[in-house]
């Protein structure tokens, strides 16, 4: 069985390595599921979304949300991914939000292409462009489930 640090190591490894996350919602006894590009900095998922989409109108009404981030694979004993359940917050403008925004266009380069050369690619940019605003991710519990280190494999993980 792999030891605490190594199931950490596999998990951030995982989501590194993943363009894609899908968020979860829920209003009236209606689920819903959405996907974003997102990258992961400082223990949170960021992402653009707009704020009138349904997963954000949702997460911050209802103040939760799941996530789960998986490699697409042939067959069930690859079975990997992160299952989350947390909080979507606005990413707001400071420091931090913007260290997330720099580590994004690292992650999605081809986004620098939607803006005129030498144009900032800042928030206010984003937002006005695409009519998105930048949001946080904020998980309290996270599972790391591997079907390859055995049949059913899920441990909470600490991710830094």
């Amino acid at each position: 069985m792999a030891d605490e640090t190594h199931v950490n190591e596999m998990a951030l490894s995982l989501i590194n390595a993943q363009s894609t996350m899908a968020l979860a919602t829920a209003r009236d006894d209606c689920a819903w599921a959405a996907p974003v590009y997102f990258v992961f900095h400082k223990t949170a998922f960021y992402f653009f979304s707009s704020p009138d989409s349904r997963h954000i109108c949702e997460a911050l009404d209802s103040g939760q949300a799941s996530a789960t981030i998986y490699p697409v694979v042939d067959t069930w004993q690859d079975i990997r991914g992160i299952q989350m359940a947390g909080k979507i917050r606005p990413a707001g403008k400071g420091l931090k939000a913007l260290q997330a925004l720099h580590a994004y266009t690292v992650k999605f380069p081809f986004v620098k292409s939607f803006f005129k050369p030498g144009q900032a690619l800042n928030l206010d940019a984003f937002a006005k462009r695409f009519r998105v605003r930048f949001y946080c991710y904020k998980p309290d519990l996270i599972y790391y489930l591997d079907n390859q280190i055995e049949f059913g494999f899920r441990k909470a993980v600490t991710l830094a």
